[in-house]
């Protein structure tokens, strides 16, 4: 998360989010103070209050930062090749490694925000929504260019999201197997569910 030749307001705001992701993917949401994410940063209350109204809105601000990091550099990824089925290589192969260099940050947006309340819910439901429609848009694509059979793209896309939230938590909970090492099969997995085999 860190950004070079920040100015001195924005470095602190910066502080205090790279702290909230160590001590909220350590203690937990209910478990962690406004006091430890201040002790962590090394800031004052004052400085926290002055960017973030709450814990709640901090923990918000870093579900959001992680949804839209993911989006933006899955898309550049995407950007990057021209067949359909290409695209979603390089798609899963971004997600994964955003999700490994990211893991705090992907246990408060993915894990953490599961049962906390109604707004906690709707901001883990916009992060899938948002990935569901960047995969349901190349799914229809590819479908329109002939790289893979017709198919419902919306019900594909959010089976497929949902596959890959599952591995993905499971590896937030154990570390293992590490992500890279799952792509692999993960790949497969999902080109046999709309029918298209390949050996790699």
């Amino acid at each position: 998360m860190t950004t070079p030749n920040l100015d001195p307001t924005q470095e602190t705001r910066t502080r205090i989010l790279e702290a909230a992701v160590k001590v909220f993917a350590t203690k937990g949401y209910h478990d962690t103070k406004v006091d430890d994410i201040v002790s962590e940063s090394s800031t004052s209350k004052g400085s926290f209050y002055f960017y973030f109204p709450s814990k709640q809105d901090i923990f918000l601000a870093l579900s959001d930062t992680f949804a839209d990091l993911l989006e933006s550099k899955i898309k550049q990824a995407m950007e990057k090749e021209d067949h359909g089925m290409q695209q979603m290589d390089a798609a899963l192969r971004t997600a994964l490694g955003l999700f490994s260099q990211y893991r705090g940050l992907a246990k408060i947006a993915l894990v953490q925000a599961v049962g906390l309340g109604a707004v906690f819910e709707e901001r883990r439901r916009a992060i899938n929504n948002r990935l569901t429609a960047l995969v349901q848009s190349r799914l229809e694509r590819a479908a329109a260019d002939g790289s893979i059979p017709p198919l419902q793209a919306e019900i594909t896309a959010r089976a497929w999201v949902g596959a890959l939230n599952e591995v993905v938590i499971h590896w937030i909970y154990t570390g293992a197997p590490p992500l890279e090492e799952s792509l692999p099969e993960l790949k497969r997995f999902l080109l046999r569910s709309i029918g298209v085999e390949r050996n790699e």
